[in-house]
């Protein structure tokens, strides 16, 4: 009997709580919080993406054709890239503090996976029949996030020059992949409203960007990352054009977009806090360090109740009727 269909955004549970968890590291780094808040959040983030690899893999290994069907998948597909991507994170943030060499393992090897993963899609939106409404901003995630996360992390196990490859990688996707995706989005009717939370991750290429380069760059803040700034504050600011749409929108896994997306933002804002100290700063801090909290948090408890009411997952194709064989 094949397993409850599980879908790839799904994975998007644990990006965003491993975003939120870089929000808390960087406060605690800062010293103006504990930092086992960040780490706790870490391991929650880290057990969400067991439990949907457990249950993704149930899922492809009950039913035939379903892992090849998903990566064909032109709405979906690029959501396939958080399950290599995020575990990175936990090699960067989290095992790297109590063995390094296990967590530049870990790193190496997701970080291949991630470029595999990235390269096959690539190819497949390529080679595939491709419709251009179909196109999103989750198509940031596999080559552009991927890249920009994977620079981050490499950067962090040491590896400062496999950082720099990854950046450019992440770098060069971001302003290719996007200027696609910002001519869809100007020229075709939105997306339909199962994809329209794909649009909060808009925000997200500036602000990994940045992570990205000050994690290669020693935690300096400079023209190049003042650059990123000055892109990331455009597209926050187009996301306040956003909000009628952003309301009406139904509870579904798809609105984890918008938690590693803020998440991103929240961690850049406090960074650039503790750069300028500006006057006030503590209560900035803490503002945007409840305000991004507020969000993941909301959306996990509002998971585990469609969860428990099992309206979390898409419901079951009904049966065919009897003397009427499926399709």
């Amino acid at each position: 009997m094949a397993a409850r269909r599980i879908p790839l955004n799904l994975f998007g549970v644990a990006f965003g709580l491993a975003g939120l968890s870089g929000s808390w590291a960087a406060a605690a780094r800062a010293g103006h919080v504990p930092d086992t808040v960040g780490r706790a959040l870490l391991a929650l983030s880290a057990l969400a993406w067991v439990l949907v690899v457990a249950a993704y893999g149930r899922y492809v290994f009950t039913t035939r054709g379903a892992f090849a069907a998903d990566l064909r998948d032109t709405a979906l597909s690029p959501f396939a890239s958080l399950a290599v991507i995020t575990p990175m994170v936990f090699g960067a943030q989290g095992l790297r503090l109590f063995w390094a060499g296990g967590a530049t393992v870990v790193v190496d090897v997701f970080l291949v996976l991630t470029l595999v993963l990235g390269g096959w899609l690539t190819g497949q939106w390529i080679y595939g029949e491709m419709n251009f409404d179909t196109v999103h901003p989750g198509y940031f995630l596999p080559t552009a996030a991927g890249g920009l996360i994977a620079a981050a992390s490499a950067a962090d196990v040491g590896q400062v020059r496999l950082g720099e490859i990854m950046l450019g990688l992440g770098v060069i996707c971001w302003v290719m992949i996007g200027s696609v995706i910002l001519a869809r989005l100007f020229a075709r009717p939105l997306p339909p409203p199962a994809l329209q939370p794909t649009l909060a991750i808009e925000v997200a290429p500036a602000p990994v960007a940045t992570l990205g380069y000050l994690a290669i760059n020693g935690d300096h803040i400079d023209g190049i990352a003042a650059a990123f700034a000055g892109y990331g504050l455009l597209m926050v600011v187009a996301q306040l054009r956003l909000m009628p749409l952003f309301v009406r929108l139904s509870f579904a896994p798809g609105l984890w977009a918008f938690t590693f997306s803020w998440a991103a933002v929240a961690t850049v804002t406090l960074r650039w806090i503790e750069y300028g100290r500006p006057a006030g700063h503590l209560v900035y801090t803490y503002l945007v360090l409840a305000a991004v909290t507020l969000l993941v948090g909301g959306m996990l408890v509002r998971t585990c109740v469609a969860l428990a009411r099992r309206q979390l997952l898409p419901p079951q194709p009904a049966p065919p009727a009897a003397g009427h064989p499926g399709t």
